[in-house]
């Protein structure tokens, strides 16, 4: 054997030993990662918002007239009657005063007016003058009349003269009626709101009483005083019949059907009550965030379906938080979205084989913001990395975080 031959076989197997011992020690260590196991199980998709309950025929009681107003003696949660409890009682109002120039008036309006009648008190005594005149010379003429002294034609002249008579004094006598009446309401024109009010009964009082069985909600207006006329007084329903309205974002609105099933929950309750779209609004309205952004929002009507012993306790105006169900399976395959990341334009994931992250494309079908629904690319019992950073790369050495 050769000198040469000899240093390779002594010295070869100690170089070949010793780069691998140097590329051991300066391999990539492996990135620790969490990994999650892809399981099958239920998945509901949902739209969810705050929602506000409310009566669902509402009704607001207003005053029918303009008066003065007696206090309200009803609270919110008295039961009522239709057409039957008294709500509110409106009696006349009072004048209003009267200004320096409008007194004066007044005043003359009233003194024209006592004159008037005065000159027809005397148109009166003057027509019953003429009257017990006329009736006179008609006796005499009947008297001369039954010893032929005056002919008949002089007789028919007295009576005639006696019923014109008659007739003036009637005239005369509704002349002065209507001077009274004059009179009466030009002296009203000077009452001022300084006299004492006298409290009304009977016709001078309308009663104002609930169109409808149910409760009291909210007294709007309860003090004693003057109302105007469709004066909001108090707002009456039936707490039994309770419906929920939430607003929608309208492109979430577009997802929404009617008979839906919905989940209402933070209503205060231990579990969630089961309820149902009922109508999802046409009309749709622009509402600012509290970030100060305009959004186009759409109510939608939602009934509950449980028997009104489960949500006793809600009323009008209440919150809660409904959340839409759009799309749910009890048995599909579920992967963690915080797994998915973009591989051009399908979804990918790093499935954890002997150590190594394995990059794997999967179609993706609903989501409902934590897990998706795995339609192919994963098996049941595999492990995907979540959150997966710049570290993980395709092959790289890959230890499970806390090993």
């Amino acid at each position: 054997m050769s000198p040469a031959l000899k240093r390779l076989t002594f010295w070869g197997p100690l170089a070949l030993a010793l780069a691998v011992a140097l590329a051991w020690l300066f391999r990539p260590a492996a990135v620790p990662v969490d990994l999650a196991a892809i399981a099958r199980g239920p998945l509901t998709v949902t739209i969810s918002d705050e929602g506000e309950t409310r009566v669902r025929d509402l009704h607001v009681v207003s005053a029918p007239v303009a008066g003065y107003m007696r206090r309200i003696e009803l609270d919110a949660g008295d039961a009522i009657v239709a057409n039957s409890t008294i709500v509110a009682r409106i009696e006349p109002g009072d004048p209003g005063f009267l200004d320096q120039r409008g007194s004066a008036e007044a005043r003359a309006a009233a003194d024209a007016a006592a004159a008037a009648r005065g000159h027809a008190d005397a148109q009166v005594r003057r027509a019953r003058a003429e009257l017990d005149f006329a009736k006179a010379e008609l006796e005499r003429m009947r008297t001369l009349a039954s010893s032929r002294t005056v002919s008949a034609n002089d007789l028919d002249a007295a009576e005639r003269r006696a019923g014109v008579a008659a007739a003036a004094l009637a005239e005369a006598q509704a002349q002065r009626a209507v001077r009274e009446s004059e009179y009466r309401a030009a002296a009203a024109r000077l009452i001022g709101p300084e006299s004492t009010r006298p409290r009304r009964t009977g016709a001078d009082v309308v009663e104002v009483r609930s169109p409808v069985d149910g409760a009291v909600l909210r007294v709007v207006h309860d003090s004693e005083g003057v109302v105007a006329l469709g004066t909001p007084l108090v707002e009456v329903g039936d707490p039994a019949r309770l419906e929920i309205v939430v607003d929608l974002l309208s492109a979430d609105a577009v997802r929404v059907q009617p008979g839906q099933r919905v989940l209402v929950e933070s209503w205060g309750g231990e579990r969630p009550l089961e309820a149902v779209v009922r109508r999802v609004e046409p009309f749709g309205y622009t509402k600012v965030s509290a970030l100060g952004i305009e959004e186009q929002r759409v109510n939608v009507v939602i009934d509950l379906r449980e028997p009104r012993e489960a949500w006793l306790a809600l009323g009008h105006g209440y919150r809660v938080e409904p959340r839409i169900v759009l799309w749910e399976s009890q048995d599909v395959l579920l992967v963690p979205l915080s797994a998915l990341f973009r591989q051009g334009g399908d979804w990918a994931v790093f499935v954890e084989r002997g150590g190594r992250a394995e990059i794997r494309v999967v179609q993706i079908g609903h989501d409902d913001g934590l897990v998706a629904q795995v339609l192919s690319g994963l098996e049941a019992g595999e492990q995907v990395v979540l959150h997966p950073g710049d570290r993980v790369s395709p092959g790289g050495r890959i230890v499970e975080r806390g090993d």
